[in-house]
Protein backbone atom coordinates (compact mmCIF):
# COMPACT_ATOMS: atom_id res chain seq x y z
CA UNK A 1 0.00 0.00 0.00
CA UNK A 2 2.87 2.28 0.72
CA UNK A 3 4.93 1.12 -2.30
CA UNK A 4 1.18 2.57 -4.49
CA UNK A 5 1.08 5.95 -2.34
CA UNK A 6 -1.35 4.36 0.22
CA UNK A 7 -0.84 6.10 3.65
CA UNK A 8 -4.14 4.89 5.44
CA UNK A 9 -3.01 1.68 5.90
CA UNK A 10 -1.63 0.25 9.30
CA UNK A 11 -0.37 -2.89 10.39
CA UNK A 12 -2.42 -4.60 13.54
CA UNK A 13 -0.64 -5.45 16.31
CA UNK A 14 -1.92 -8.94 17.40
CA UNK A 15 -2.35 -11.77 15.30
CA UNK A 16 -5.38 -14.31 14.43
CA UNK A 17 -4.73 -18.14 14.88
CA UNK A 18 -6.59 -20.60 12.48
CA UNK A 19 -8.71 -21.27 15.85
CA UNK A 20 -9.87 -17.61 15.23
CA UNK A 21 -7.86 -16.59 18.80
CA UNK A 22 -6.62 -12.94 18.85
CA UNK A 23 -3.09 -13.08 19.96
CA UNK A 24 -1.05 -9.67 20.91
CA UNK A 25 2.29 -9.84 18.45
CA UNK A 26 5.42 -10.22 20.19
CA UNK A 27 9.26 -10.11 20.06
CA UNK A 28 10.47 -8.72 16.60
CA UNK A 29 6.94 -8.95 15.25
CA UNK A 30 5.53 -6.15 17.05
CA UNK A 31 8.86 -4.49 16.75
CA UNK A 32 8.58 -4.67 13.03
CA UNK A 33 4.79 -4.00 13.04
CA UNK A 34 4.98 -0.89 15.64
CA UNK A 35 8.65 0.00 13.00
CA UNK A 36 6.40 0.13 10.41
CA UNK A 37 3.79 1.67 11.49
CA UNK A 38 5.53 4.94 12.99
CA UNK A 39 7.31 4.43 9.45
CA UNK A 40 3.30 5.01 7.79
CA UNK A 41 2.65 8.05 10.43
CA UNK A 42 6.00 9.87 9.01
CA UNK A 43 5.46 9.54 5.46
CA UNK A 44 1.85 10.73 6.22
CA UNK A 45 2.94 13.46 8.13
CA UNK A 46 5.79 14.30 5.96
CA UNK A 47 3.38 14.28 2.78
CA UNK A 48 0.78 16.33 4.32
CA UNK A 49 2.94 18.86 5.64
CA UNK A 50 5.24 19.09 1.86
CA UNK A 51 1.74 19.45 0.28
CA UNK A 52 -0.10 21.88 2.68
CA UNK A 53 3.57 24.23 1.45
CA UNK A 54 3.24 23.62 -1.85
CA UNK A 55 -0.08 24.32 -1.61
CA UNK A 56 0.31 27.43 0.24
CA UNK A 57 3.45 28.59 -2.39
CA UNK A 58 2.78 27.54 -5.37
CA UNK A 59 -1.51 27.89 -5.38
CA UNK A 60 -2.66 30.34 -3.07
CA UNK A 61 0.35 32.76 -2.95
CA UNK A 62 1.34 32.45 0.82
CA UNK A 63 5.18 33.00 1.44
CA UNK A 64 7.04 32.37 4.58
CA UNK A 65 5.18 28.00 5.21
CA UNK A 66 7.68 25.38 6.33
CA UNK A 67 7.00 21.87 6.72
CA UNK A 68 6.78 20.24 10.21
CA UNK A 69 7.39 17.01 10.88
CA UNK A 70 8.25 15.89 14.09
CA UNK A 71 10.53 13.01 14.96
CA UNK A 72 11.96 12.76 11.00
CA UNK A 73 15.19 12.07 10.91
CA UNK A 74 17.79 10.60 8.50
CA UNK A 75 16.75 10.73 4.89
CA UNK A 76 13.58 11.68 5.74
CA UNK A 77 14.68 14.91 8.01
CA UNK A 78 17.15 15.31 4.46
CA UNK A 79 14.23 15.59 2.49
CA UNK A 80 11.95 17.87 5.24
CA UNK A 81 15.00 20.11 5.06
CA UNK A 82 15.64 20.44 1.47
CA UNK A 83 11.81 21.16 1.64
CA UNK A 84 11.80 23.60 3.89
CA UNK A 85 15.08 25.21 2.39
CA UNK A 86 13.52 25.85 -1.35
CA UNK A 87 10.95 27.46 0.40
CA UNK A 88 12.48 29.79 1.97
CA UNK A 89 15.09 30.56 -0.68
CA UNK A 90 11.79 30.98 -2.69
CA UNK A 91 10.30 33.13 -0.10
CA UNK A 92 13.53 35.21 0.69
CA UNK A 93 13.95 35.69 -3.14
CA UNK A 94 10.32 36.22 -4.26
CA UNK A 95 10.46 38.98 -1.39
CA UNK A 96 13.26 40.61 -1.98
CA UNK A 97 12.02 41.43 -6.16
CA UNK A 98 8.75 42.53 -4.51
CA UNK A 99 10.38 44.71 -2.09
CA UNK A 100 12.03 46.17 -5.51
CA UNK A 101 9.05 46.12 -7.86
CA UNK A 102 7.11 47.95 -5.04
CA UNK A 103 9.83 51.03 -4.88
CA UNK A 104 9.61 51.34 -8.13
CA UNK A 105 5.76 51.36 -7.90
CA UNK A 106 6.05 54.38 -5.26
CA UNK A 107 9.02 56.15 -7.01
CA UNK A 108 11.32 54.74 -5.29
CA UNK A 109 14.35 53.70 -7.69
CA UNK A 110 17.30 53.44 -5.67
CA UNK A 111 16.37 49.97 -4.50
CA UNK A 112 17.88 46.81 -5.92
CA UNK A 113 17.57 43.27 -5.88
CA UNK A 114 20.50 41.67 -3.88
CA UNK A 115 19.45 38.19 -2.99
CA UNK A 116 21.23 35.52 -3.81
CA UNK A 117 20.12 33.21 -6.78
CA UNK A 118 20.56 31.04 -9.95
CA UNK A 119 19.14 30.01 -12.89
CA UNK A 120 15.52 31.72 -14.40
CA UNK A 121 15.42 33.47 -10.69
CA UNK A 122 18.84 35.08 -11.60
CA UNK A 123 17.98 36.16 -15.19
CA UNK A 124 14.79 37.68 -13.25
CA UNK A 125 17.18 39.53 -10.92
CA UNK A 126 18.66 40.94 -13.25
CA UNK A 127 16.17 41.77 -15.77
CA UNK A 128 14.14 43.63 -12.71
CA UNK A 129 17.52 45.08 -11.77
CA UNK A 130 18.40 46.19 -15.25
CA UNK A 131 15.16 47.87 -15.43
CA UNK A 132 15.71 50.07 -12.22
CA UNK A 133 18.78 51.33 -14.07
CA UNK A 134 17.11 52.50 -17.17
CA UNK A 135 14.21 53.89 -15.39
CA UNK A 136 16.43 55.73 -13.63
CA UNK A 137 18.60 56.95 -15.99
CA UNK A 138 15.46 57.91 -17.80
CA UNK A 139 14.17 60.01 -14.63
CA UNK A 140 17.25 61.27 -14.15
CA UNK A 141 18.21 62.66 -18.01
CA UNK A 142 14.39 63.41 -17.90
CA UNK A 143 14.78 65.67 -14.89
CA UNK A 144 17.78 66.98 -15.95
CA UNK A 145 16.33 68.11 -19.43
CA UNK A 146 13.44 69.64 -17.82
CA UNK A 147 15.10 71.94 -15.41
CA UNK A 148 17.25 72.88 -18.41
CA UNK A 149 14.97 74.16 -20.34
CA UNK A 150 12.04 75.38 -17.62
CA UNK A 151 14.56 76.13 -14.61
CA UNK A 152 17.76 77.41 -16.15
CA UNK A 153 16.56 78.91 -19.39
CA UNK A 154 19.46 76.31 -21.47
CA UNK A 155 17.65 74.94 -24.49
CA UNK A 156 19.01 72.40 -26.55
CA UNK A 157 19.34 69.61 -24.03
CA UNK A 158 18.34 65.73 -25.44
CA UNK A 159 17.79 63.22 -22.74
CA UNK A 160 20.39 60.24 -23.72
CA UNK A 161 19.03 56.99 -22.01
CA UNK A 162 21.14 53.61 -23.69
CA UNK A 163 19.69 50.35 -24.00
CA UNK A 164 15.79 51.67 -23.77
CA UNK A 165 13.15 49.90 -26.25
CA UNK A 166 9.36 50.06 -26.13
CA UNK A 167 7.37 52.31 -24.00
CA UNK A 168 10.63 53.50 -22.65
CA UNK A 169 12.16 54.51 -25.99
CA UNK A 170 9.04 55.57 -27.20
CA UNK A 171 8.71 58.50 -23.81
CA UNK A 172 12.47 59.29 -24.64
CA UNK A 173 11.53 59.95 -28.10
CA UNK A 174 8.92 62.20 -27.09
CA UNK A 175 10.19 64.40 -24.23
CA UNK A 176 13.40 64.99 -26.74
CA UNK A 177 10.90 65.80 -29.55
CA UNK A 178 9.39 68.17 -27.12
CA UNK A 179 12.45 69.84 -26.35
CA UNK A 180 13.32 69.77 -29.58
CA UNK A 181 10.36 71.85 -30.93
CA UNK A 182 10.58 73.95 -27.66
CA UNK A 183 14.28 75.18 -28.68
CA UNK A 184 13.60 75.26 -32.28
CA UNK A 185 10.48 77.89 -31.25
CA UNK A 186 11.69 79.35 -28.68
CA UNK A 187 15.05 80.63 -30.56
CA UNK A 188 12.92 81.26 -33.63
CA UNK A 189 10.90 83.79 -31.70
CA UNK A 190 14.30 85.22 -30.26
CA UNK A 191 15.80 85.62 -33.58
CA UNK A 192 12.60 88.01 -35.18
CA UNK A 193 12.39 89.71 -31.35
CA UNK A 194 16.43 90.70 -31.53
CA UNK A 195 16.24 91.76 -34.88
CA UNK A 196 13.69 94.25 -34.19
CA UNK A 197 15.79 95.46 -31.07
CA UNK A 198 18.77 95.76 -34.07
CA UNK A 199 16.26 97.67 -36.18
CA UNK A 200 15.51 95.08 -38.72
CA UNK A 201 12.13 94.90 -39.31
CA UNK A 202 12.37 91.95 -42.11
CA UNK A 203 12.33 88.86 -39.98
CA UNK A 204 9.29 87.07 -39.75
CA UNK A 205 9.02 83.61 -37.09
CA UNK A 206 8.20 80.75 -39.73
CA UNK A 207 8.49 78.42 -37.14
CA UNK A 208 6.09 75.59 -37.12
CA UNK A 209 4.08 75.58 -33.96
CA UNK A 210 0.33 74.86 -32.13
CA UNK A 211 -1.43 76.66 -29.83
CA UNK A 212 -0.43 78.90 -27.34
CA UNK A 213 3.20 79.01 -29.23
CA UNK A 214 1.78 79.62 -32.46
CA UNK A 215 -0.60 82.37 -31.09
CA UNK A 216 2.74 83.74 -29.71
CA UNK A 217 4.63 83.47 -33.05
CA UNK A 218 1.46 85.39 -34.89
CA UNK A 219 1.28 88.07 -32.00
CA UNK A 220 5.13 88.84 -33.02
CA UNK A 221 4.49 88.39 -36.27
CA UNK A 222 1.93 90.86 -36.26
CA UNK A 223 3.92 93.15 -33.82
CA UNK A 224 6.72 93.38 -36.51
CA UNK A 225 4.27 94.17 -39.49
CA UNK A 226 3.36 97.02 -37.65
CA UNK A 227 6.12 98.25 -36.80
CA UNK A 228 7.34 98.07 -40.13
CA UNK A 229 4.56 99.81 -41.46
CA UNK A 230 5.14 102.64 -38.58
CA UNK A 231 8.97 103.16 -39.91
CA UNK A 232 7.51 102.98 -43.28
CA UNK A 233 4.80 105.68 -42.68
CA UNK A 234 7.25 108.39 -40.60
CA UNK A 235 10.03 107.92 -42.96
CA UNK A 236 7.34 108.49 -46.08
CA UNK A 237 6.07 111.15 -43.77
CA UNK A 238 9.21 112.63 -43.31
CA UNK A 239 10.87 112.24 -46.66
CA UNK A 240 7.85 114.41 -47.78
CA UNK A 241 8.10 116.96 -45.67
CA UNK A 242 11.90 117.23 -45.08
CA UNK A 243 13.33 116.20 -48.55
CA UNK A 244 10.60 116.74 -50.95
CA UNK A 245 8.96 120.18 -49.21
CA UNK A 246 5.41 118.20 -49.30
CA UNK A 247 3.16 119.64 -46.72
CA UNK A 248 -0.09 117.63 -45.45
CA UNK A 249 0.90 113.91 -45.56
CA UNK A 250 -0.11 111.89 -42.72
CA UNK A 251 1.24 108.23 -41.65
CA UNK A 252 -1.44 105.33 -42.27
CA UNK A 253 -0.81 102.45 -40.32
CA UNK A 254 -3.56 100.41 -40.13
CA UNK A 255 -4.34 98.12 -36.86
CA UNK A 256 -1.96 100.55 -34.34
CA UNK A 257 -2.99 100.34 -31.34
CA UNK A 258 -1.98 101.68 -27.42
CA UNK A 259 1.56 102.75 -27.72
CA UNK A 260 1.78 102.23 -31.40
CA UNK A 261 -1.37 104.51 -32.40
CA UNK A 262 -0.29 107.21 -29.78
CA UNK A 263 3.03 107.45 -31.39
CA UNK A 264 1.35 107.66 -35.03
CA UNK A 265 -1.16 110.46 -33.76
CA UNK A 266 2.25 112.17 -32.06
CA UNK A 267 3.81 112.12 -35.51
CA UNK A 268 0.65 113.12 -37.68
CA UNK A 269 -0.10 115.62 -34.73
CA UNK A 270 3.87 117.01 -35.86
CA UNK A 271 3.21 117.25 -39.29
CA UNK A 272 -0.29 118.58 -39.09
CA UNK A 273 1.13 121.52 -37.10
CA UNK A 274 4.05 122.23 -39.18
CA UNK A 275 1.95 122.32 -42.06
CA UNK A 276 -0.52 124.51 -40.64
CA UNK A 277 2.29 127.21 -39.27
CA UNK A 278 4.24 126.81 -42.70
CA UNK A 279 1.30 127.67 -44.51
CA UNK A 280 0.15 130.43 -42.61
CA UNK A 281 3.67 131.83 -42.81
CA UNK A 282 3.38 131.16 -46.63
CA UNK A 283 0.34 133.01 -46.71
CA UNK A 284 1.30 135.57 -45.44
CA UNK A 285 4.60 136.40 -46.80
CA UNK A 286 3.46 135.45 -50.06
CA UNK A 287 0.83 138.25 -49.65
CA UNK A 288 3.26 140.71 -48.53
CA UNK A 289 5.23 140.11 -51.85
CA UNK A 290 1.62 141.19 -53.21
CA UNK A 291 1.67 143.90 -51.79
CA UNK A 292 -0.47 143.35 -49.49
CA UNK A 293 0.47 144.34 -46.15
CA UNK A 294 -2.92 143.69 -44.04
CA UNK A 295 -2.20 140.17 -43.27
CA UNK A 296 -0.44 138.11 -40.48
CA UNK A 297 0.47 135.50 -39.08
CA UNK A 298 -2.29 133.77 -36.71
CA UNK A 299 -1.46 130.17 -36.40
CA UNK A 300 -0.85 129.12 -32.77
CA UNK A 301 2.79 128.53 -32.37
CA UNK A 302 6.18 128.22 -29.56
CA UNK A 303 9.77 128.21 -29.89
CA UNK A 304 11.21 128.95 -32.40
CA UNK A 305 8.36 129.13 -34.78
CA UNK A 306 7.22 131.71 -32.43
CA UNK A 307 10.06 134.16 -32.93
CA UNK A 308 9.73 133.65 -36.93
CA UNK A 309 5.95 134.46 -36.23
CA UNK A 310 6.82 137.61 -34.77
CA UNK A 311 9.64 138.50 -37.13
CA UNK A 312 7.53 138.01 -39.87
CA UNK A 313 4.45 139.99 -38.42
Amino acid sequence: AVADGDLEQRMELRSHTQDETVRPLRGEFLKVARTVNNLVDQLSVFTEQVTRVAVEVGTEGKLGGQAQVRGMSGSWKDLTDSVNTMAYRLTAQVRDIALVTTAVAKGDLSRKVTVHVAGEMLQLKNTVNTMVDQLSSFSSEVTRVAREVGTEGELGGQATVPGVAGVWKDLTDSVNTMAGNLTSQVRGIAEVTTAVASGDLTQKVTVSARGEVAQLAETINQMTETLRTFADEVTRVASEVGGEGLLGGQAQVPGAAGTWKDLTDSVNTVFRNLTTQVRDIAQVTTAVASGDMSQKVTVDVAGEMLELKNTVN
